[in-house]
């Protein structure tokens, strides 16, 4: 074992709080150190150092980089492995979430919202959970995503494997994607984009767009394109520019989060009525995560193809979007081709 992977777990047996991420494409490993057990908030995203945000927006966890040990190791880059299609797709739950999926069909029938995203959660049992040996095995099986594993004792761990940015800053240059529509991944596979996949991802760059333009001097965006992650492929755009020498992080985090892509639109109509009708709490599932304003940059990921830890119990959270056009039995198996995500390092 490493001495970066010592440290981490002598941390975790002091039961002091810490995060160990990797970017996407990078075989460098950080990771922050708490040296206490404090809860410390974000409040205006002045603060310097690891946001943990939860999707109400109303929890901001910091492990702020003053308080805390910050180190970083490269790792040997290991082969992509390929994924496999030999896990056991689950149906617990299938009927209860095909009717809430055709109630926000219904609602959007109704003009109460244009999208929604709908989730649930699935918990599997898993003896002597080894976080280390999950993390080190995210590290190898999805090199492309953002890649952490966080805990607080206040509030728990969290693993992840997050194929989206929410909001990268360089000083005043920005990047940020619009990320919507899912199918598996299949090799020398031509994917076809049905009408309602492109929407729902169109949905989520007009957004984008349209909250960025007043507060950018420059906006760029790409042309819808097929982006794999894992065992699934998306329809993805990047969209890029400056910021105005005056811009707000705050502000602009706020814009975006919950983006369409996790929440719908418009944002306030379809959080009400995920908060309503969802029937669990998300927590920090389609939350936030990242370094927050390390060096004057800043660099966030949307926390998807995520689980929870809790004892011997393992909570995997996921979703999909629903526009007029969905069909709910389709809409579950998409969420059951998005478990398999985390199912397959948890063999």
């Amino acid at each position: 074992m490493s001495n970066f992977f010592e440290k981490v777990k002598q941390h975790s047996q002091k039961r002091l709080p810490f995060v160990i991420y990797s970017k996407p494409n990078s075989t460098a490993i950080a990771g922050f150190f708490q040296r206490n057990s404090q809860l410390h908030p974000v409040s205006n995203f002045t603060e310097k150092g690891f946001v943990f945000a939860n999707f109400n927006g109303n929890e901001l966890v910091l492990f702020p980089e003053k308080e805390c040990e910050i180190l970083q190791e490269n790792y040997l880059s290991p082969e992509k492995n390929s994924s496999s299609d030999d896990s056991i797709v689950s149906i617990d739950g299938k009927n209860a979430f095909e009717d809430l999926v055709k109630k926000g069909i219904e609602a959007i029938e109704n003009n109460a919202f244009q999208k929604v995203v709908l989730s649930r959660k699935e918990t599997l049992s898993q003896e002597n959970f080894d976080f280390l040996e999950v993390f080190q095995k995210m590290l190898s099986k999805y090199p492309t995503a953002f890649r952490y594993c966080w805990f607080h004792p206040e509030i728990g761990m969290w693993l992840g494997a997050s194929p989206e940015q929410l909001l990268k800053v360089e000083d005043s240059k920005f990047k940020t994607v619009a990320l919507a529509g899912t199918q598996k991944w299949q090799e020398n596979h031509t994917f076809i984009w049905e009408e309602k996949e492109r929407q729902e991802q169109q949905f989520v760059t007009d957004f984008i767009i349209s909250n960025f333009e007043s507060e950018s001097e420059k906006l760029t965006q790409t042309k819808p394109y097929t982006f794999q992650a894992g065992n699934l492929v998306h329809l993805k755009t990047d969209i890029g520019g400056v910021f105005k020498a005056d811009f707000n992080l705050r502000k602009i985090v706020e814009f975006l989060h919950p983006t369409p892509a996790v929440c719908g639109l418009p944002k306030e109509n379809a959080k009400q009525f995920i908060l309503a009708n969802e029937g669990y709490d998300r927590k920090f599932y389609t939350g936030f995560l990242g370094e927050l304003n390390l060096k004057t940059n800043s660099d966030l990921f949307v926390n998807l193809r995520c689980m929870e830890i809790q004892q011997n119990q393992v909570h995997l959270y996921i979703g999909c979007g629903i526009t007029k056009d969905s069909n709910p039995e389709k809409e579950y198996f998409e969420t059951a081709n998005k478990a398999m995500t985390m199912k397959e390092i948890l063999k």
